[in-house]
């Protein structure tokens, strides 16, 4: 007689997949997998080797998330060709489940090392790091902008880049160089979004590589101007020329309850 063709009884057959009996009777009970036969003394449930491929097939299904009833459907109708459909359609929906996964890690790493710098940040400290280039969405604002027209400009163009959440990027503002030496302090012209899961750059701002000014400030609003003119003696001092945009970045806003405790992020592309 031939081994595959002997009989397993449930607990077998169960452990032979990895998963519960209890899971082959709910199967069973639900006309999705049927056992191979019924013992006629105990009522037990009995299976083959033979039927490993067909569960195996179902558990694969449900790992992809697969539900019961599309399940079911299919295995009416099961074919070389279905399957071939059924597979590349979850395997489309894996590429695109990849890529926002990417995308989140990108994100919580972002965070992480935000979490880094605030644990380690010297706030009195100016210093010139080096960044790699950065392609960023941007909103064009001005004096007049409103709170609630910003909103409003972020949400377009997020739904147009299909984030599912706030967190899925993250945010900032831009002034531009100029405006700073002009002591126009509050001229800011854009808002950016730093989008991780971006498949396309074209019509991007790009936020060049090379060497930055960065400081911090910590407070109110009212209190930034001080810190800019601080950062602009600094580069005099120091011989260095400022170029492009000041790029401004919150970094504490999910640990704090009032804006005393904001601590912003400035970096400021500094001219080789």
């Amino acid at each position: 007689m031939n081994e595959k063709s002997k009989l397993l009884t449930i607990g077998q057959f169960a452990a032979l997949h990895g998963i519960n009996k209890k899971t082959l009777m709910w199967y069973d009970e639900i006309g999705l997998f049927k056992p191979a036969a019924i013992d006629p003394q105990n009522g037990y449930r009995c299976y083959n080797y033979h039927q490993s491929p067909i569960l195996e097939t179902i558990l694969l299904l449900r790992e992809l998330d697969v539900s019961i009833n599309e399940i079911q459907i299919f295995m009416k109708n099961r074919s070389a060709e279905n399957m071939k459909c059924l597979l590349e359609e979850k395997i489309a929906d894996l590429d695109r489940r990849m890529i926002h996964l990417q995308a989140v890690k990108k994100t919580l790493c972002n965070h992480h090392q935000n979490m880094v710098t605030l644990l380690a940040m010297d706030l009195s400290e100016i210093s010139v790091i080096e960044k790699e280039e950065r392609y960023l969405v941007t909103v064009d604002i001005g004096r007049s902008t409103s709170f609630e027209k910003e909103v409003e400009l972020i949400t377009a163009e997020t739904a147009k880049y299909q984030l599912g959440r706030l967190h899925d990027a993250s945010y900032g503002s831009m002034i531009s160089v100029t405006s700073l030496q002009n002591g126009s302090f509050d001229d800011y012209s854009k808002l950016f979004i730093e989008i991780p899961s971006l498949t396309h750059k074209d019509g991007l701002h790009i936020q060049p590589a090379g060497r930055y000014l960065r400081a911090f400030y910590k407070g109110g609003w009212d209190g930034l101007p001080q810190q800019y003119l601080a950062i602009l003696d600094y580069a005099r001092r120091q011989g260095l020329a400022l170029s492009g945009f000041s790029y401004e970045k919150g970094l504490n806003e999910a640990v704090i309850d009032q804006i005393e405790d904001y601590i912003l992020q400035i970096e400021i592309p500094v001219l080789t």
